[in-house]
């Protein structure tokens, strides 16, 4: 990485007199950007549960509160370089542990390791971008978290490397994109058939290049993966491992509707399905994924992103996402999910003279490949599924959410989730959640 690192510096500086817009902010000065607290207070009903496994959720039902703090920096550099550093921290707990379904219900939590890391602040972000100017037409970007104050070009190449989220430019939806403000299940925030690259907490070292354009726009990443499946460390070299995703953007028409097309590709240190379970049924055994982890395995898949705005500056809208993978090898790093369908919409509170509210109601249907749902009938367990059998359906989640602006920089967000089938079992559940979501933003 220092090496790509060092490249690209060279050839930041060698470029930047072509760029037409100059930074607002004052150069070597760091700025703070923004910091935020969300707390999250859930509660999972007791569900029908005739046998349960080491990754089931809890029969019983569980209540959990989980908190997440974070204060956000930026620093503008000579040559149209940006630096950006994000600090945050955890504490609470997840329901059951963070496990027990293919879509979980806070998804917050998916960057505390479901209560195995420490509680401690962690850099989050820390990363350069770089921008190069391919037109004069141009628009005022604010502040704010990884945004320093500044005049960017409409059409332009976009370069960061550094530590970071993938999802923090792949697979965005204007209404279904962040669990501290929108909706907490995991399969709304993201395509969950999407295996991106991402530690426990949900970030990465890695390099994306943009080319960004007013109704088009293409971006490739290349990031480390986890040495092992929900793993805290990464590979050394992105010859032992990596993950690599394609997005194409079009948006004909501006504030209009928008259509993200992603296709990825993970290399990293794998189980198969199949090989699992044909060395348990030899040996007399449950079969187990992680021992069947082998370097130099291949999990490829595609997504489908829309955003539809309808009314009210967009604050009203439509978005749907639909996303498959092979299913052939170990699910390693977001969630057990191998096809996923999701729609929902966004009310804007102005219908009802809160302009600042929102409305959220969505559905998600995710599902298994043939090979994961045999492995998990056998009695495997993967990191986030394992009720020690499976009696197999899809796993159905309804979600919906409001969230009142109280005063300004807090909102409040009553949650309620329902999902029949949980962990893709219909021998158990239906699983009931609700919620109430803290907000405090600056």
């Amino acid at each position: 990485m220092k090496k790509i690192f060092l490249h690209f510096t060279t050839l930041f500086l060698a470029g930047s007199s072509a760029s037409a817009f100059a930074d607002d902010a004052p150069l070597f000065v760091p700025q703070w950007l923004g910091a935020q607290y969300t707390f999250i207070d859930q509660h999972q009903s007791p569900l029908h549960s005739p046998y349960s496994g080491p990754e089931s959720l809890r029969a019983q039902g569980d209540t959990e509160r989980s908190h997440t703090f974070g204060t956000y920096f930026g620093v503008a550099l000579p040559a149209h370089l940006q630096f950006y550093f994000d600090v945050e921290m955890f504490k609470g707990e997840a329901v059951s542990g963070g496990t027990g379904l293919g879509g979980f219900a806070n998804g917050d939590v998916v960057h505390s390791g479901g209560g195995t890391l420490s509680k401690t602040a962690y850099v989050a972000r820390r990363y350069l971008r770089w921008t190069f100017s391919l037109g004069d037409d141009g628009t005022t970007a604010e502040r704010a978290q990884d945004q320093l104050p500044d005049q960017e070009a409409s059409s332009r190449v976009e370069i960061k490397l550094g530590k970071m989220a993938v999802s923090d430019d792949f697979d965005k939806n204007r209404y279904a994109d962040a669990a501290r403000t929108q909706f907490l299940n995991w399969s709304l925030l993201n395509n969950t058939a999407w295996d991106f690259a991402a530690d426990t907490r949900g970030y990465t070292d890695g390099l994306m290049i943009g080319w960004i354009n007013p109704v088009w726009s293409l971006r490739y990443g290349i990031y480390r993966m986890p040495t092992e499946a929900n793993g805290t460390e990464l590979v050394s070299s992105l010859g032992e491992a990596r993950g690599q995703q394609l997005e194409l953007t079009l948006q004909p028409v501006p504030d209009g509707g928008v259509l993200r097309l992603l296709a990825f590709q993970n290399v990293a240190s794998m189980g198969i399905y199949r090989d699992a379970i044909a060395i348990a049924l030899a040996n007399g055994t449950v079969p187990d994924i992680h021992a069947d982890d082998q370097k130099g395995r291949h999990k490829y898949g595609f997504t489908a992103n829309g955003e539809l705005p309808l009314a009210d500056g967009g604050n009203t809208g439509l978005f749907a996402r639909a996303g498959w993978n092979d299913g052939h090898t170990e699910s390693f790093a977001y969630t057990e999910v191998d096809q996923t369908l999701s729609a929902g919409m966004q009310l804007s509170g102005a219908h009802w003279g809160r302009s600042k509210d929102t409305l959220g109601v969505a559905m998600a249907i995710d599902a298994l490949s043939a090979d994961h749902r045999d492995y998990l009938a056998l009695g495997g367990s993967g990191f986030t599924l394992g009720d020690g059998a499976l009696n197999y359906a899809r796993e159905r989640i309804i979600e919906a959410y409001y969230s009142a602006a109280v005063v300004e920089h807090l909102t409040l967000s009553p949650d309620f989730q329902l999902i029949h089938n949980p962990g893709y079992n219909h021998d158990r559940g239906p699983a009931r959640f609700l919620g109430m979501r803290a907000h405090v933003e600056f």
